[in-house]
């Protein structure tokens, strides 16, 4: 039985239990069923099915959780919709910058006459933002039409707090500060068959002086080796051939953890999953990039030769205000180390542009570093204060003129590398995962196992296989090619 069915039977069987269970899972496996029968009656009653949307605001793990959301919603027996006039609209926020907030405050605006026009429609808002006591005290009195309000660390409360809300046809309000507890065994509706994203840790302890995450996601909980082992089985039972493991710092997994395991050690076990062809992971922090892990994706097969290694800034001095604990040396060290051992190794990053204090000297340190890694691309960012974090009270904010000057000519240098760098490989024979159908008619897109995006003529069926493809021609950060 697959992981889909035994959630589903689980769900079924809960259906004729008077008894709420203790055990988290079970408990959700409940109010998930309580759910569904009110849906039934209420389909019945308007005469159509129901729909719901989730829109999910930033990072991957913020993508995964929206699957497991997604997933509940559509075993209690709504449609999935792209339409954020759907019977339930879902809002999966992020606050690592403030115009994220924005972002929602516009949508919920726009869902205030939606609303009115369908009396049937329930909103709710989780994820980091709603972790902040004053973005739940504004909601609460400025969009009083929202009906449920959850945090991060309490995703799997929703069907719970679902039927709370029909129950009691109030706004629900449920935001944890913090939590220990790892919930297995919810349901997850994958956007592509034969890949997907795979969690192992959540929370960080890095507390980086720009960074708001540690605040909203919670200090570092690794998820146990043989949960995760037994998820990665159950995806390539289905078909999921690539998986991608998420944690806001692999490198740091199991640290604290009675069972003693490392990253490295983690990657060992799912590279003996049969089945299953390319590992990746994101994302990675260069203070705990260990020897061990460099050596084993060296001798794996399955690791994808790709490692998304931010930096933030070529300037150690810089890197020291950030509490990033690591220099410019330190960096380059790794990058030789890692070039030495994986030659073709594709490598990525990310830079913040304007970070209080920088000078234009600390700049062209960042520029240098660009010219001296040679990355295959990278995320480059304008400094964004955020209230909460130590940065957005430092003095020597930096003007937003000489910003913008600066982030045109780090843009400007990390093209002109990173097209060169990525040149390498034209002319070589590679394997493509096809991932989708291009815009272009007659043409599929897929990615290298070192990231990179290749365009080649294709059809449908291509999607989700691994091919073989001739790089005809690198047009800077992705490829033309053809199928051989």
């Amino acid at each position: 039985m697959n992981r889909f069915d035994y959630i589903k039977n689980a769900i079924d069987e809960a259906e004729f239990s008077d008894i709420i269970p203790e055990e988290d899972t079970k408990r959700q496996y409940y109010y998930m069923s309580l759910c569904r029968k009110w849906l039934k009656e209420k389909e019945a009653e308007i005469g159509r099915k129901l729909t719901a949307c989730v829109n999910t605001f930033g990072c991957q793990m913020n993508a995964r959780d929206s699957e497991k959301l997604i997933g509940i919603l559509k075993l209690i027996g709504y449609e999935e919709s792209e339409d954020e006039k759907s019977d339930f609209v879902l809002y999966n926020t992020c606050t690592v910058r403030e115009n994220a907030n924005q972002k929602v405050y516009g949508h919920l605006g726009f869902l205030s006459n939606a609303k009115k026009k369908n009396p049937h429609m329930m909103i709710a808002l989780c994820g980091c933002m709603m972790q902040e006591d004053h973005v739940v005290e504004k909601i609460k009195k400025s969009y009083r039409f929202v009906d449920i309000i959850f945090g991060t660390h309490n995703i799997y409360t929703f069907p719970e707090l679902l039927y709370q809300r029909i129950s009691q046809g109030s706004m629900i309000v449920d935001i944890w500060k913090d939590t220990d507890k790892i919930v297995e065994e919810l349901p997850i509706e994958r956007k592509f068959s034969f890949k997907s994203g795979v969690n192992i840790m959540f929370g960080c302890n890095n507390f980086c002086s720009y960074c708001i995450v540690p605040y909203v996601r919670g200090r570092e909980r690794s998820r146990k080796p043989e949960d995760i082992i037994a998820e990665i089985k159950s995806l390539v039972e289905d078909g999921v051939i690539e998986i991608m493991l998420l944690g806001q710092n692999v490198n740091s997994y199991g640290k604290g953890m009675e069972a003693g395991i490392t990253f490295a050690q983690l990657l060992k076990q799912i590279d003996d999953i049969e089945g299953l062809k390319r590992i990746r992971f994101m994302t990675s922090h260069p203070k705990d990039l260990s020897d061990e892990l460099i050596e084993v994706m060296a001798q794996s097969k399955k690791i994808c030769h790709h490692l998304h290694l931010p930096i933030q800034s070529g300037s150690s001095r810089i890197l020291k205000i950030m509490n990033r604990k690591y220099d410019k040396e330190h960096y380059l060290e790794l990058v030789e180390k890692l070039r030495k051992a994986i030659p073709d190794i594709s490598l990525t990053t990310d830079f913040i542009v304007g970070f209080p204090g920088e000078t234009e000297e600390d700049f062209e340190e960042t520029v240098d570093i660009v010219r001296k890694v040679r990355f295959d691309s990278a995320f480059t960012f304008i400094y964004s204060k955020r209230t909460g974090t130590p940065a957005a009270t430092m003095e020597n904010q930096v003007p937003e003129d000489v910003i913008k000057n600066r982030f045109d000519r780090l843009l400007n240098e990390i093209h002109r590398t990173g097209a060169a760098s990525v040149k390498r490989f034209e002319g070589e024979i590679k394997d493509v995962l096809v991932e989708s159908l291009n815009n272009q008619e007659g043409y599929v897109t897929g990615r290298l196992d070192s990231s990179i995006t290749v365009h080649f003529k294709g059809t449908k069926d291509l999607i989700g296989q691994i091919v073989n493809v001739r790089l005809d021609e690198a047009k800077g950060f992705y490829f033309m090619g053809t199928m051989v």
